[in-house]
Formats: structure tokens, C-alpha cells, sequence
């Protein structure tokens, strides 16, 4: 039997339902190791500047176990802030003939990478990660980065890419196409798109005080720099549309300098960080989501508000921006931190009618459909039976 070891930092909503899923659909045995520690079901986020424990099930339906980390301080902002002594050790118990590592930048999970490759009867390394090119800038720092990188690759027997733009970056680090497996950036589109929300929602509406006839534009996530909150609200004070809102969610570093900013204007309101059993409820306060990031390797709130049925304006430094949205069928890319093109791009679903920005939602809705677990599923089950 085929064994499939899953290394990954610590239990996040976006996976487990593939965890799930996998270990649901396959004939192989699935194991899922956590290198964070055990304590990492529950962590700090500094981006919400608060300790985050999830309120859905993220270890049901699959098998796991925590690894021991031995890092001073254990962290998934270092590379030496993930150690498992025990880890190589733990996955040739588990007998895996094939690994499935989520990212390189940790001390143990490229440990594993160059370990594994090593072995004569070595287990394939599958590799996840969902880095782009965006950001890059033509300097030595860049040039180091990318021999480095190209090093680490040629360790791995498959890259699994999540769109146009980590594709890309993967080819210009050295991965041939053959070595290449479409597996889309994914959330649980199900909890996310059924009707039963929709109640609990216009009851918040409500109690938010927005108005029926309201055209609501949606922010949720970090109030951090490279979110670019401040860009957002900007904007919107400059539009001036009587007829809409925005709605910030969230919380983090600039929260005091966002509510300054949006202190004159009654239109702008805020709901403080919002766990995921709430999500869906939140996604259905707003007709369009912004994110204005000026770094943002994919963008997973496009997915869940697409899925809630939300037409979607990003920046072009979101990195699922150009897979997810269609020019004018279902939201607008901007420059990123230009903000009279953000400007427009609010403008005209302002300036649309009702029933034109709920059509753009429905097409949001059909779009994300084909991006699910069950893509991701049935290509790692093909690759690990061969």
C-alpha cells in the first residue's frame, strides 16, 4: 500500500478539508504531521495581534500527530523556529512512499526534502508552496534567491501549482512542466455558499444599522501594511457615493489609525475580527470584496467571497487575482496602490444597478466552483497510485 506523509506547520481551515477529503477518497494511507508543535492548534497571530483558535473542526476525518518541536522559540516567522529532531525518523516509521511538504522555509521541512530525495528506496517529495513573481525586484538579493532556490527544487519530483501566477514562478525556478501538477488554491466552498446564512445576515445588516438599498463594500482580514487598509478607505472618502458603505472586518497594527482615518464618515463602519463559523454570515453584509494588498501570494478571501456570491475588486499584486477574476464579468484588477484606478473600479459598481452588481456576484459564484478540494483530491490520488 502507498503511504502519503503530509508535513506541514500547524492545523489551518484551508486544509483540513482536503486532509479530510484525501484520506475519505484514497486507497493509500494518509498521515498528516504537524511540526509546529502541540501547541499549535491554538498560536498567536501577530497580523490580528491576538491568539486564534479556530471554532470549526480542523482534526476530524484524517490521521495526525503533533511532532515534537524543539526550536527555543517555536514560530512559523523563522526558519529555525520549526526543529523536529525525531521528524525523518517519524515519517520512515510511517513508512511513506510518498511526502507531501506545504513549503521549504523552515529548518525541518527542508531537512526532509534533502533527506528524502537521498535514500536509495527514496519516497517521492511532492512539493506545495504558492509563491509568485510579483514581488520580485532585478537586484543581487534576487539573484541569490533564485540560485538558492533553483537548488531546493531540484531536491522535488512534483510541484503542485495553484494558478497562472505560482506556475510561473515555479518554471522560472527551474521546474520542468513535466514535474508540474495543477492542484487550485481551494476553501471549503460548501460551508460557504449555503442558503442558511443569509437570515443571520440581513439580521447583522440590521443591527449594523445598512441599509437595504446600500451598496456595500467589503474588506475582512489584517489590518496590516501589506493588506493596504489605508488605500481602501481612502478611496472610498474620495468616491463619496452617498449610496454605499464599507464594511472593515478585522483586526491588527493599524486598527487605530484606520478608525482616525474613517472618523468623519458614518458610511464607514468596522466589526471587529470575526471567527470562522462567522464567515459566511460576514461575506453576505457586502455586495463587492476589496483587497488592495500590495503583496499577497494568492488571496484566499476572493474564494470565500466569491463562493458567498460577491463580485471581487483586487489589486494586480494579488497573486489569485488573474485566475479568479474576469474583467468586468465578476470584478476589476487595479493597479496596485493606485488609487485613482481604485477609484474607478468602485465607481462603476457604484454606479451600477442592484440587479448588475448581484449578476456579477452569481458569475463570482459559477467561477469558484471549479476551484474545490476535489481537483486537488483526485490529482494527488493519480500521482501517488502511479
Amino acid at each position: 500500500m502507498n503511504r502519503l506523509a503530509i508535513i506541514t506547520s500547524h492545523p489551518i481551515q484551508y486544509n483540513a478539508p482536503l486532509f479530510r477529503l484525501l484520506a475519505k477518497e484514497s486507497s493509500s494511507k494518509i498521515k498528516v504531521f504537524y511540526t509546529l508543535g502541540k501547541e499549535s492548534s491554538a498560536f498567536i497571530d501577530p497580523g490580528f495581534n491576538r491568539a486564534i483558535q479556530w471554532d470549526i473542526p480542523l482534526l476530524q476525518g484524517y490521521d495526525y500527530v503533533f511532532v515534537k518541536n524543539t526550536a527555543p522559540i517555536a514560530s512559523t516567522s523563522s526558519f529555525r523556529g520549526i526543529i523536529n529532531p525525531t521528524l525523518n525518523e517519524d515519517i520512515e516509521a510511517f513508512g511513506a512512499t510518498h511526502i507531501l511538504v506545504y513549503g521549504w522555509s523552515f529548518y525541518s521541512h527542508l531537512k526532509v526534502i534533502r533527506h528524502f530525495c537521498k535514500k536509495a528506496k527514496k519516497a517521492k517529495i511532492i512539493f506545495r508552496g504558492d509563491s509568485t513573481l510579483l514581488d520580485e525586484k532585478p537586484d543581487l538579493k534576487t539573484l541569490m534567491r533564485r540560485i538558492f532556490l533553483t537548488w531546493v527544487y531540484k531536491h522535488i519530483d512534483v510541484a503542485l501549482y495553484v494558478g497562472q501566477n505560482n506556475k510561473q514562478y515555479f518554471q522560472k525556478h527551474g521546474v520542468p512542466v513535466n514535474k508540474l501538477l495543477y492542484a487550485p488554491h481551494a476553501i471549503d466552498n460548501e460551508r460557504f455558499s449555503i442558503n442558511e446564512h443569509d437570515i443571520k445576515a440581513e439580521k447583522l445588516k440590521h443591527e449594523l444599522g445598512i441599509g437595504t438599498n446600500k451598496k456595500v463594500f467589503l474588506f475582512t482580514g489584517k489590518f496590516e501594511w501589506k493588506k493596504n487598509p489605508q488605500l481602501l478607505i481612502n478611496a472610498f472618502k474620495k468616491l463619496n457615493h452617498p449610496d454605499t458603505i464599507l464594511l472593515m472586518v478585522g483586526n491588527g497594527a493599524l486598527e487605530d489609525e484606520l478608525k482616525w482615518l474613517a472618523q468623519e464618515n458614518s458610511n464607514i463602519k468596522f466589526l471587529p475580527f470575526q471567527n470562522q463559523s462567522m464567515m459566511p454570515v460576514v461575506y453576505r453584509l457586502g455586495d463587492v470584496l476589496v483587497l488592495p494588498s500590495v503583496t499577497e501570494t494568492w488571496g484566499l478571501s476572493m474564494n470565500e467571497a466569491m463562493a458567498c456570491g460577491l463580485a471581487v475588486i483586487a489589486s494586480s499584486k494579488v497573486g489569485g487575482a488573474v485566475d479568479l477574476i474576469d474583467e468586468g464579468e465578476n470584478g476589476y484588477i487595479f493597479e496596485s496602490e493606485n488609487l485613482e484606478q481604485l477609484i474607478i473600479a468602485m465607481s462603476e459598481v457604484a454606479n451600477m444597478a442592484s440587479i448588475q452588481v448581484k449578476q456579477m456576484g452569481m458569475v463570482s459564484k459559477l467561477k469558484i466552483s471549479s476551484w474545490n478540494y476535489h481537483e486537488t483530491c483526485s490529482a494527488l490520488i493519480n500521482l501517488i497510485s502511479k
